[in-house]
């Protein structure tokens, strides 16, 4: 049976994390899973396209906006299932077999998150990820996004705006995506640079003005002024 998951990462300059994010999926090829690995970049400077093509990955390029490449990725994706996985993000040993389960089953379903950083810190952002993810259905691009091609476009897909793009899918879909049993590794070189308790309480504002109706232009603009 032809392999039915088109995989697609959004980068830009994602040259350090990449390389690890496309070994883990090689666990997929392997088992048959993934029919096409999608990088959809949005003007990288660095090597990122250059190892996305030595992997075997279709390019899709356009301007920066990680709302608007997501989208750009599932429009060329030929997958009956989806997987959304950023650049800086590594999927867990046994991924695969857990996909195809779930894939078997239905629905949209997401990873759990973990960092590479060890500490309270690290553990308590990603318990409260976790635990956002559980009781609400509201979990972030880093935990990776798993959905039929059919759920995806009935929802809408990806909106193309520069932030909160994996919220609005998720309110699409009215919480209705699963945790999976395996955690993703997700960089935390951002919490470690600005913070953990700086960060996490800006995340937290950046969620509650949206779901209160902010503008996410507005709210990008907020968040690169930092």
């Amino acid at each position: 049976m032809r392999a039915t998951l088109s995989v697609v990462i959004p980068t830009l300059n994602a040259g350090r994390g990449l390389p690890d994010c496309l070994a883990a999926l090689f666990e997929g090829v392997r088992e048959g899973l993934i029919r096409e690995v999608i990088v959809s970049d949005g003007g990288s400077t660095d090597e990122t396209c250059v190892m996305a093509e030595a992997a075997g990955a279709v390019i899709v390029t356009g301007a920066p906006s990680r709302g608007g490449q997501l989208r750009r990725g599932a429009d060329v994706a030929r997958g009956a299932w989806l997987m959304f996985v950023h650049a800086d993000t590594i999927l867990p040993e046994g991924w695969a077999e857990v996909a195809r389960a779930q894939m078997a089953q239905g629905g949209a379903a997401a990873f759990r998150l973990s960092f590479d950083a060890r500490g309270l810190a690290p553990r308590f952002v990603a318990g409260w990820a976790n635990l956002r993810s559980g009781l609400l259905g509201l979990p972030y691009g880093d935990q990776g996004l798993l959905i039929s091609r059919e759920d995806h476009d009935r929802a809408g897909g990806y909106a193309d705006i520069p932030l909160m793009e994996d919220v609005a899918l998720a309110r699409a879909l009215k919480g209705r995506i699963a945790l999976l049993p395996l955690a993703v590794r997700t960089s935390a070189a951002r919490f470690q640079r600005e913070g953990w308790l700086r960060r996490g309480a800006r995340n937290l504002w950046l969620l509650m003005r949206y779901l209160c109706g902010a503008d996410p232009v507005r709210l990008a603009e907020r968040y690169r002024r930092g």
